[in-house]
């Protein structure tokens, strides 16, 4: 291929790049490839893995999506960076409580607890005219008053997945869900009741897991029909064990796009997960069945895995809150190695409340393996603070922020101009360069893996990286709409074989990378609908370790939007179903 060795952009050294409002920096979408699936699909994959013709199609594949420009032949002065490990550094984050980062997962969830607002008994009722999810909170005093057990939530959770698996449309939440576990769990949840001694607020709660994260017994498939084959689980993840030894109740592992390659969430294999919003719409991917799951209000939060937006934008698409941690953050032993070094176990909850209780739970290094060396003292958000935080400045590049469908720009930019109003916060316009390289540069090590046999030693910074710690001396936390469009219909000729939907995919990712490549902490939050009543979230990226200061963004955000979500078309009310 030497002869067709496409030219590299020269890129301008980030000390002379321009990111003011007004910056002549270009922003500069790749061309995409058609959409294919079915017949089509097995034949491109057929030529695609052919040893001459392969080489040659991904050859021009790659030159039509400007791979060779922008990123194979490029030529910059700033070294790379492989492994996106941060520093920890003291931010002076405004309402934080320190606690011990030695603290057992029950002892932070109790500090989480006390973070939080106290709800009133006459706020748990789904009949009123403002509709919301059960949370942590709800389950936690419906248990500790008696008013149902976890035991008899967990019969109702199996008989709404029975319900859910029904034709016409079965939504395919699952993989795998065993019913004799589940009640296995929540007897052992409901003695703990009754004795007076649950383990912590989240002792029977229900929380079900990605199926690219060891839940023991359960099989780990990454959405195969083979992996779990190759490797079989022996155990728990570790932000699975951190859960268990809460008392949590874990329902199954729930369905997701093959090995997470894709933003759809339709897998020929195990089935379609279907948006509850509208059951003819794609979930988004990959963490699909784990938004699915919290958005039909089957559980209060479930675990996904982020490498892509896998969180964040099935979250979004499913109008429930994602939240992505800094990498390193929690610890990955357990999970599939599928993207290691752009991926990181994330939240999908009901409200940002659980999120944060979840986080709580899971996060903080392993002790025999400590890549991060968290202080001493870490830091959790004082969300029930009477005093909010001040002064927060949102980076806002217009461009990309609105290279999104209109219902979404004007949704996104109404629910931040209302956040900045109401809490005297400001807005800074910004330019963010190189977005279009920096997705084709995670396009190519997701796919590639090459970061696997490289050692620690080459952690160096990389200019996307010295880009945003740039934009991060002028704001404190960057605002995009977290996908381009909302949820697109399910098309038959997929079902089968899946599907490749550039034009859509692209839209979907288009906010999402920095915090993979980057590693940056990211959360979405559902600001509203568009007209078909599908659900649009707005996304807010942070500085490295800043999850307390982007969870009181986000819980800010949720307080003025809150009154306004509505109720999906699948939904199981599983603590007032008689």
């Amino acid at each position: 291929m030497g002869l067709l060795r496409d030219a590299g952009v020269v890129y301008k050294p980030v000390e002379q790049t321009d990111l003011g409002p007004c910056s002549n920096e270009s922003y500069f979408k790749a061309d995409k490839a058609p959409r294919m699936a079915g017949f089509l699909l097995k034949i491109f994959a057929w030529f695609l893995e052919s040893r001459i013709i392969g080489a040659l199609l991904l050859y021009i594949v790659k030159k039509n999506n400007q791979v060779h420009k922008l990123v194979s032949n490029a030529t910059l002065e700033e070294p790379p960076m492989f492994v996106p490990l941060h520093p920890i550094t003291d931010l002076n984050q405004q309402e934080v409580k320190q606690i011990d980062s030695d603290a057992s997962p029950p002892e932070r969830v109790q500090q989480a607890i006390k973070c939080v607002p106290v709800t009133s008994d006459k706020s748990l009722d789904l009949k009123s005219s403002c509709f919301r999810r059960w949370t942590i909170a709800d389950y936690s005093r419906a248990y500790s008053t008696g008013e149902i057990t976890p035991l008899r939530v967990a019969e109702h959770f199996i008989d709404a997945v029975r319900e859910s698996c029904s034709p016409p449309l079965p939504m395919s939440f699952f993989i795998n869900s065993d019913a004799e576990d589940i009640l296995r769990q929540a007897t052992e949840s409901t003695l703990r009741y009754e004795r007076g001694n649950p383990i912590s607020a989240l002792d029977g709660v229900l929380i079900a897991i990605k199926d690219e994260i060891d839940c023991y017994p359960y099989p780990t498939t990454g959405g195969t029909k083979w992996l779990h084959k190759f490797r079989p689980c022996t155990g728990d993840a570790c932000c699975v064990m951190r859960l268990r030894s809460c008392g949590v109740i874990l329902v199954g592992k729930t369905n997701m796009h093959e090995l997470g390659a894709g933003v759809s969430g339709i897998n020929p294999h195990y089935g379609p997960i279907r948006n509850p919003y509208d059951p003819k719409k794609i979930c988004g991917g990959s963490s699909s069945g784990s938004a699915a799951v919290v958005s039909s209000g089957l559980c209060p939060v479930a675990l996904g895995v982020d490498s892509g937006g896998s969180v964040r934008m099935p979250a979004s698409l499913c109008g429930v809150f994602g939240f992505k941690p800094t990498f390193g953050c929690i610890p990955h032993s357990g999970v599939l190695p599928l993207n290691w070094t752009v991926g990181t176990v994330g939240i999908l909850a009901a409200t940002l409340d659980d999120a944060f209780i979840v986080y709580a739970a899971i996060s903080g290094d392993l002790p025999s393996h400590k890549p991060t060396t968290l202080p001493p003292k870490v830091q959790f958000p004082l969300l029930n603070s009477t005093k909010p935080i001040s002064n927060i400045r949102f980076a806002k590049y217009g461009e990309w922020f609105n290279d999104c469908s209109d219902e979404i720009r004007i949704c996104c930019s109404n629910a931040l101009n209302l956040l900045c109003d109401h809490y005297k916060w400001k807005t800074v316009g910004v330019t963010i360069p190189d977005i279009e390289s920096m997705l084709l540069a995670h396009y190519v090590t997701i796919s590639s893996e090459c970061s696997t046999s490289l050692s620690s030693h080459m952690e160096k910074l990389n200019r996307q990286m010295q880009i945003h710690n740039n934009i991060f001396a002028m704001a404190d936390v960057i605002v995009a709409p977290t996908t381009g469009r909302t949820a697109y219909s399910i098309v038959d000729d997929a079902l089968k074989t899946g599907e490749v939907d550039c034009i859509n995919g692209a839209a979907l990712i288009r906010y999402q990378i920095a915090g993979n490549f980057l590693g940056l902490p990211a959360v979405t939050v559902p600001v509203g609908y568009d007209k078909a009543g599908l659900p649009i979230g707005l996304q807010f990226i942070g500085k490295p370790w800043s999850e307390p200061t982007l969870m009181h963004v986000a819980y800010a955000m949720q307080a003025l939007c809150i009154s306004e979500y509505r109720k999906p078309k699948v939904f199981y009310d599983l603590l007032h179903k008689s």
